[in-house]
């Protein structure tokens, strides 16, 4: 599937409730304490790396007059329970992948990521200078947020199968773990589609309760265990060539921040998001060398697979284009990704048009 021949044919065209208590904000000498509620468990690779590298840089940016306390997923609320604990006010912010809260609005699709859409620079030239930033904050002043792009996980590989993929028909049946767009393409194509918590995924996937799983790339994959339950590893995925994570407060918890706080947080998560994809690049190579090594068998879908990956794909892309807000973002989204492209393709030809597809195999 080339990709810059699906952006012309695409969107262009067209775990408990919180309490009531939960936020209740700590002030001490002057001093404030955030509550954060999280999607992943604690200490998970990348993810929630990216959660604690903001809440270390805000706290020592402020030099300790503003802290957050991090909850990880399942302590106070459940992994996609954050959403509505932040926009009720149960709790002040959360961090998250913003796709899995399509059922709020589709279009948060693209403030993590959509299949054949951007690579990790490219969301980042489109987030900070093309108004990516501005369309989130519009979107999720809707829901009384306030968010910011806060970590990125780069391209994440196809995922890891029980079973090879031949043919499209292969996908027929399967029981696999995808969420956002990319679940929804999977679906398409007869799969049956498993949107499951990241701390949840080993469990499902050695107990053959799915029977296969996508998460984010070989170094944090490896650290899941997935290497220990199946060895098929489709490095090459279509869903997503740059997975964009967020830090989302509540909007009047934004709003009672001092101007210098607020400036704070902007700093911090755009260091966070920096050092992340720099930690999501550079250990992903090492990492599967060593799952490699360890007997994993690196897989490259079929052509005619990645065919149906790109119609289908084109099919969910447009299903939403009746609604305002949605082709708003969408048209601005591709509108970016094709000057992007334009560029690479004058400055680094082949190599650029190809790397969505080769850089993880």
């Amino acid at each position: 599937m080339d990709r810059r021949s699906f952006l012309r044919t695409s969107a262009l065209g067209g775990a408990a409730a919180a309490s009531a208590t939960l936020a209740a904000p700590v002030y001490a000498q002057g001093r404030r304490e955030l509550t954060l509620v999280t999607s992943v468990p604690d200490g998970f690779a990348i993810f929630d790396d990216a959660a604690q590298m903001a809440v270390d840089y805000i706290a020592e940016m402020t030099d300790g007059q503003l802290t957050i306390n991090k909850n990880p997923a399942g302590t106070l609320v459940g992994a996609f329970e954050v959403f509505d604990a932040v926009s009720s006010g149960q709790a002040d912010l959360y961090h998250s992948a913003e796709y899995y809260f399509l059922n709020q609005h589709p279009a948060f699709a693209f403030f993590t990521a959509v299949p054949f859409g951007m690579t990790s620079q490219e969301m980042a030239n489109w987030y900070y200078r093309r108004g990516g930033q501005d369309l989130h904050d519009n979107l999720s002043s809707l829901f009384n947020l306030k968010p910011f792009m806060c970590g990125m996980t780069a391209m994440q590989p196809g995922g890891w199968f029980n079973i090879e993929i031949n043919s499209a028909d292969d996908l027929q049946g399967l029981r696999f773990r995808m969420p956002g767009q990319g679940g929804q393409v999977l679906g398409r194509l007869g799969a049956s589609v498993q949107n499951i918590p990241g701390g949840e995924i080993y469990q499902a996937l050695s107990s053959g309760q799915i029977d296969g799983a996508e998460w984010i790339g070989p170094y944090a994959d490896e650290r899941m265990g997935f290497q220990e339950v199946t060895s098929n590893y489709y490095t090459s995925g279509f869903h997503e060539p740059g997975s964009a994570l967020s830090l989302v407060f509540n909007l009047e918890v934004w709003e009672s921040l001092t101007p210098q706080q607020q400036k704070i947080v902007e700093v911090a998560t755009q260091a966070t998001h920096a050092q992340n994809t720099a930690l999501s690049l550079a250990e992903n190579g090492a990492a599967l060398a060593r799952l490699q090594a360890a007997g994993v068998q690196v897989r490259e879908f079929p052509e005619d697979v990645w065919d149906a990956f790109g119609r289908a794909s084109a099919e969910v892309r447009e299903e939403n284009m009746g609604d305002p807000i949605y082709a708003e973002i969408a048209n601005s989204y591709f509108a970016s990704l094709e000057e992007s492209a334009n560029w690479y393709e004058i400055g680094d030809g082949e190599y650029m048009r190809q790397r969505n597809r080769v850089n993880a195999a």
